[in-house]
């Protein structure tokens, strides 16, 4: 497609568009023909950055379709109500939506951690590979517990939760790939088993699980969130079904981001609780129990609220006339 004489060819709608959002009112004949141009100029510019995407023409015409938004829609502000649909709907629905890759990656991420301590605590000489013995004494009788008290709680929160955000992003972020949200995954699930396999052969497999399991059970839920959203990205580019590639890429992408935004809220109340519940001086039952609560509150939200908001007819991406509407492109053959 030739970017400049498609423009060329096009131009008088796009002004006529650009005319009609210029006024204030807009008589009945008038407003069918706005949004007639709205949805045929939207078409042009969702073809324009599939076959012909010139920097120039897309931006002009970009900038022509959002004076036509602001003129159909109003200004768009955050007001309550659209913070508490997103809260009631939109994210519900979004982690709602990768609830299954959630819990594929869960269970991955359960075999790999469990077969490594598994093999590394039942052969001697992949253990010693991990440190000489006063190095795994020092690790299971020392190192391992004090790093939940080094720091100050509040400091220490902080410093988790931007560890996890980094871990998080780089599932999403690579998602498209298939590839790193798998290498994330597995580098973790490996770690947190070679953590236990040293913990056990010095006798403190139970310390481990009162300090990683309060909490654990939310921050790496989180964490196969992130690679469920991220493998979700993938297969959408692998398997896009009725949609087109490009389509479903986007559609994708933008309920990511949804879930990624969600991701940030899980994170903290994950830090919170292992910079304050897991060092502090409570049972370790209650530790346990308040990392089972979080847990239990996330799925209570994206199950029930997901489900709701999905028999109430919402939707996790945004709308059709602020993602731009598409249609189908021809290709030509060579």
């Amino acid at each position: 497609m030739d970017a400049h004489a498609f423009a060329l060819a096009h131009r008088p709608e796009w002004e006529r568009l650009r005319e009609l959002s210029r006024r204030k009112t807009l008589t009945g004949p008038e407003s069918d023909e706005f949004i007639r141009l709205y949805q045929r100029s939207a078409t042009h510019l969702a073809m324009l950055r599939t076959e012909s995407p010139d920097p120039n023409v897309v931006l002009r015409l970009s900038q022509v379709l959002s004076r036509a938004r602001a003129t159909m829609t109003g200004t768009r502000t955050v007001n309550r109500n659209s913070v508490a649909q997103f809260f009631r709907a939109t994210l519900p629905l979004a982690l709602y939506r990768v609830r299954w890759w959630t819990v594929w990656v869960m269970i991955a991420f359960l075999v790999i951690a469990t077969s490594t301590a598994i093999y590394t605590a039942t052969n001697p000489e992949v253990l010693s590979a991990l440190g000489t013995e006063a190095e795994l004494e020092h690790y299971a009788n020392v190192a391992f517990a004090s790093y939940y008290s080094e720091y100050p709680s509040a400091d220490f929160a902080g410093q988790v939760w931007s560890n996890n955000a980094r871990i998080a992003v780089q599932s999403i972020a690579g998602g498209i790939t298939g590839f790193v949200p798998a290498l994330v995954i597995y580098e973790n699930a490996a770690g947190i088993g070679s953590s236990a396999a040293i913990m056990h052969s010095q006798g403190g497999l139970d310390v481990f699980f009162k300090l990683i399991l309060p909490h654990g059970l939310l921050e790496l839920t989180a964490i196969f969130i992130a690679a469920g959203a991220g493998f979700s990205l993938f297969w959408a580019m692998v398997s896009p079904g009725y949609r087109t590639r490009s389509q479903a890429l986007a559609e994708e992408g933008r309920i990511t981001v949804i879930v990624a935004a969600g991701l940030v809220i899980v994170l903290a109340i994950s830090g919170i609780i292992e910079g304050f519940v897991t060092p502090s001086g409570l049972h370790w039952t209650v530790k346990v129990f308040i990392g089972a609560l979080a847990l239990a509150g996330y799925w209570a939200y994206t199950i029930a609220g997901g489900r709701w908001a999905l028999s109430q007819g919402y939707s996790a991406d945004i709308d059709e006339d602020e993602a731009g509407y598409s249609a189908p492109v021809a290709v030509q053959k060579a």
